[in-house]
């Protein structure tokens, strides 16, 4: 999901908050906008700008619990635009205000992200030490379904055999896509009611 809003130089005679010596970074403006997403009660996962010919994009990637709706969205962008128009980090060239949700592509690296993951089969390389099952050429990735996550780990279901990993094990996660399949109940008709 996501949202934008198009930012331009005020027009004469409007006034706008000074700019600081130029445009903010992508850091610095992670911690502006930080507490913002935090007080809608959302995780900044990534904040990245580009130009795009005269002008510049600026993406904010958002996530919480249980997901981000349209109507979060909307809401923390509409909070962003006002942030950054107030302390004038964006300068004077024109931007455009991007703000989405992580896909299922993005990297299982926090335990926030593992967390969310609950219930998702995954497929992970295990980093340092090397585990049984390995290949001599280096550690092997571990595939399985993440049953619970800590702020120190993460608990796996491999091939029905639970095991537990410290994050410092792992590598990145990656979520692995998933499309269930119509089964047919008893009557012969399918289970979607069909």
């Amino acid at each position: 999901m996501n949202a934008s809003s198009r930012h331009s130089p005020p027009r004469a005679g409007m006034r706008s908050a000074p700019a600081a010596a130029g445009p903010a970074d992508a850091t610095q403006l992670a911690s502006l906008l930080r507490p913002v997403v935090s007080a809608a009660g959302l995780d900044l996962e990534n904040v990245r700008i580009t130009a795009v010919g005269r002008r510049r994009l600026l993406k904010v990637v958002v996530d919480g619990d249980g997901g981000v709706t349209l109507d979060a969205i909307t809401e923390v962008s509409r909070a962003l635009s006002a942030e950054l128009d107030a302390n004038g980090a964006m300068g004077e060239t024109p931007y455009t205000l991007e703000v989405s949700s992580p896909g299922a592509e993005r990297p299982l690296t926090e335990p926030r992200h593992w967390r969310r993951a609950a219930g998702r089969r995954v497929r992970v390389p295990l980093a340092g030490r090397a585990r049984a099952g390995d290949t001599p050429k280096g550690p092997a990735a571990v595939e399985g379904r993440v049953l619970t996550a800590s702020e120190t780990g993460v608990v796996l279901d491999v091939a029905g055999r639970r095991r537990e990993f410290g994050y410092a094990e792992l590598g990145p996660g990656k979520i692995l896509l998933e499309f269930g399949h119509v089964t047919a109940d008893a009557d012969g008709g399918d289970s979607d009611g069909h």
